[in-house]
């Protein structure tokens, strides 16, 4: 009996992971911006878990994985495709897209279309066991939440436009089915020869967090690909 409810945890995590994903597209539809990263930052804690407690209870199974990405297609892609949608309400248009900005916010769909490409490419990807290729879908979605909640009243002025953000969209998409390799923040020991890169990067991202606050987060992610460039994804 116990092994029949204890196989069954992961998945309901998994679960929540989903529903909270839902909560947050509902949230971002309605411009509702602190709310839908809120979301999002639950979501990210409850796919930490799923795989946590899967590996505790070894309660693997291939239901479990088809679920996760599934949960996670829409809780790290569509919630965030749907944030940038609504802040594309918002933004300033320069005069040549003006006759065009019913049209622009589609292009915030980039970001869920290229989330799928990624988790199905993990899917497949052998080579992703201890680290990653191509920026995590969690690591890309929180950068959105963090960016358009901390800097809303900056990227709403006269000083930034539709133009600018259609920029980060497509980079942001691209390196999500790059070939860069990343590192992935999980730590064997506590020694510092084997986990180098991770301390730098927890160690840097404090100051960042304490100073710059909610963008803080996007800040740190932006470390993360730039650290993971110049280590080339190794963790030591």
């Amino acid at each position: 009996m116990a092994n029949a409810i204890t196989r069954h945890i992961p998945n309901t995590i998994t679960c929540l992971n989903l529903f909270s994903g839902c909560a947050a597209c509902v949230m971002a539809f309605e411009a509702n911006y602190v709310w839908a990263a809120f979301f999002i930052l639950l979501s990210s804690v409850f796919d930490f878990l799923d795989g946590l407690i899967a590996r505790l209870l070894k309660a693997y199974s291939p239901l479990g994985k088809e679920l996760d990405s599934l949960a996670d297609v829409v809780s790290f892609g569509v919630a965030p495709a749907l944030m940038v949608f609504s802040l594309y309400k918002e933004v300033y248009y320069p005069q040549f897209l003006a006759g065009m900005a019913a049209y622009v916010p589609y292009v915030a769909f980039l970001i869920a279309v290229f989330s799928a490409l990624r988790l199905a490419k993990f899917n497949i990807d052998e080579r992703q066991t201890g680290s990653f290729i191509g920026l995590p879908v969690p690591a890309h979605a929180l950068f959105w939440a963090s960016l358009i909640v901390g800097s809303h009243s900056f990227l709403t002025s006269p000083h930034f436009n539709a133009v600018y953000l259609a920029l980060p969209v497509v980079l942001f998409s691209g390196l999500l089915v790059s070939e860069i390799p990343m590192f992935a923040l999980k730590f064997k020991n506590l020694s510092w020869a084997g986990n180098k890169t991770a301390f730098i990067f927890i160690l840097t991202c404090i100051p960042l967090l304490v100073f710059l606050r909610v963008s803080g987060l996007a800040a740190c992610i932006v470390w993360y690909i730039l650290l993971s460039l110049f280590t080339k994804g190794k963790n030591h």
